[in-house]
């Protein structure tokens, strides 16, 4: 199989030739046929995250059950569908209680590879899927079924960049209609930030970024108000547009621990912050603001997302025309030119890059 290989951070990746074994037990071998280039392969490309070299990156997929392994029974050869990093053993405590983006079980393709170069060097599976290749092997918690009628490219960005943006609001803040969210940083996960608000009832929805092409482009996905954060104080212009109060929610989805810190003061009294993007420098607030406002802080992980019970549903929202899909697709590519693909997306100038297959 060919696959697109990370050997050292930093650098373009290597199509190549790897071999993959066949499935292990509860492992699902699926035949990709759509995958995204999202921002976090670009943060383990890059080192900025730790990996163990080399690797395959590649995690926002849709394809084809080829092969299971011993004790996979919720799909079968042939079946379409969405391939996500999210794995649940349903058996541990977070899993138990309805929470299996925090599963704590320990998994055989943490520490084992099922892939091998030409020269014998173990190939690891990059952020749990490995799909910039034309096959990867996964959990069978990490399949979810998909009809026949769902455009494979479409479903791959449900794997990562919409669940994460989406769950965010839905799933973590739990916007209600009427109640004020501002989305800082309006790429990918943003835009579907914006549309969890949007189909939650939020009001205003406002985005912030520092591009007026992104900005403009919010609109489409629900954005009511804009605040180009390279043009004047976004606080300011955030309590302006809130009517002096501040927003109820503010979903931070772009790495960087400044905007965090934007984003509490924009908060009203009891608002709450969501960290999605990947932040990795220290954050220092001023518990005082936290304790007289009862602000919250927290956090969200691939949107806090139950896959095998939200991604189907965000079939349906997209089936139904209320969740945007084809807008977020900027260019495809095919995996010989997947660094052509990756520099578009570091540029910022595309949403998602889509690697296809078929």
């Amino acid at each position: 199989m060919k696959a697109a290989v990370c050997y050292e951070y930093g650098k373009p990746l290597v199509v190549e030739e790897l071999d993959m074994e066949s499935p292990h037990k509860n492992e699902v071998k699926v035949k990709i046929a759509a995958t995204a280039v999202c921002h976090s392969d670009l943060h383990f490309m890059s080192g900025d995250l730790p990996g163990a070299l080399p690797f395959v990156p590649g995690h926002e997929s849709a394809g084809y059950v080829d092969e299971v392994g011993e004790g996979v029974t919720n799909v079968k050869p042939g079946d379409r569908v969405v391939v996500s990093l999210l794995r649940s053993c349903g058996e541990c405590m977070y899993c138990k209680t309805g929470r299996p983006s925090m599963c704590q079980a320990t998994w055989p393709l943490d520490s084992e590879s099922r892939l091998k170069n030409k020269k014998g060097v173990a190939v690891n599976h990059g952020l749990r899927v490995g799909s910039f290749a034309e096959y990867c092997m996964v959990d069978k918690s990490q399949v979810i079924p998909m009809p026949a009628d769902m455009p494979m490219d479409r479903a791959a960005l449900l794997a990562c960049g919409v669940i994460t943006g989406y769950g965010a609001v839905v799933n973590k803040a739990k916007v209600r209609p009427a109640e004020s969210c501002v989305v800082i940083g309006v790429g990918g996960v943003g835009l579907n930030a914006i549309q969890g608000a949007s189909i939650s009832g939020a009001y205003p929805i406002i985005a912030v970024d520092m591009l007026d092409k992104k900005l403009e482009a919010s609109r489409t996905f629900g954005s009511t108000h804009l605040v180009n954060a390279s043009k004047g104080d976004p606080i300011e212009q955030v309590k302006k547009i809130t009517g002096g109060y501040g927003a109820d929610y503010v979903i931070i989805t772009v790495g960087v621990t400044s905007a965090i810190a934007q984003g509490v003061a924009m908060l009203g009294r009891q608002g709450t912050v969501v960290i999605v993007g990947l932040a990795t420098q220290n954050l220092e607030v001023f518990p005082m603001d936290i304790i007289d406002n009862e602000k919250v802080i927290t956090a969200s992980f691939m949107g806090t997302t139950n896959s095998s019970q939200d991604i189907p549903k965000l079939i349906n929202l997209y089936k139904s025309g209320k969740l945007k899909l084809d807008e977020l697709i900027t260019a495809h590519y095919t995996l010989d030119q997947i660094n052509e693909a990756v520099s578009s997306t570091a540029s910022g100038e595309a949403l998602r890059n889509i690697i296809s297959f078929e």
